[in-house]
């Protein structure tokens, strides 16, 4: 995971219409970047409608909310219509921007061990630098206390 106090890496990906994103466009903003595991999962929709709910509050405390997986742009579409996402998802099947934050990890499920996605979330304050990292994600109080720490 990458440590408070560092630059984030920019991208550019896709969101589930298609429309390219860098993290460069949103400077001169609060950023909640959250990695998740899997679109329609029962944790991650938790997750992502909790951010959905909440977001009215948070762009009114000038944040903006990118949700990242490795899921495909038609899985992201999916998902977010299934579910009435009103936030930005973005793809990453290539896994660049996963492995730039540092969330493809080994993870044990059941004594079993594979590489994936660890659910993590980063704030990026207006600059571009991390303000805030945390591995240990709740999917139901994500947002939430995202929301606290963007209205300081």
């Amino acid at each position: 995971m990458l440590e408070p106090g560092t630059k984030a890496p920019d991208f550019t990906l896709p969101d589930q219409d298609g429309t390219m994103h860098s993290l460069a466009q949103y400077r001169g903003r609060k950023v909640i970047l959250y990695f998740y595991p899997k679109d329609s999962t029962p944790g991650c929709t938790k997750q992502a409608c909790a951010y959905s709910e909440r977001l009215p509050q948070i762009r009114e405390a000038g944040a903006v909310v990118l949700g990242v997986s490795k899921d495909s742009v038609a899985s992201h579409r999916r998902f977010a219509d299934k579910y009435g996402l009103a936030f930005t998802l973005l793809a990453d099947p290539e896994r660049q921007v996963i492995e730039a934050y540092d969330v493809w990890k080994e993870k044990k499920n059941y004594g079993k061990v594979s590489m994936g996605v660890v659910r993590t979330t980063y704030l990026i304050d207006e600059e571009g630098v991390i303000v805030r990292a945390s591995d240990k994600v709740k999917t139901a109080d994500d947002a939430d206390t995202m929301l606290n720490a963007v209205q300081g």
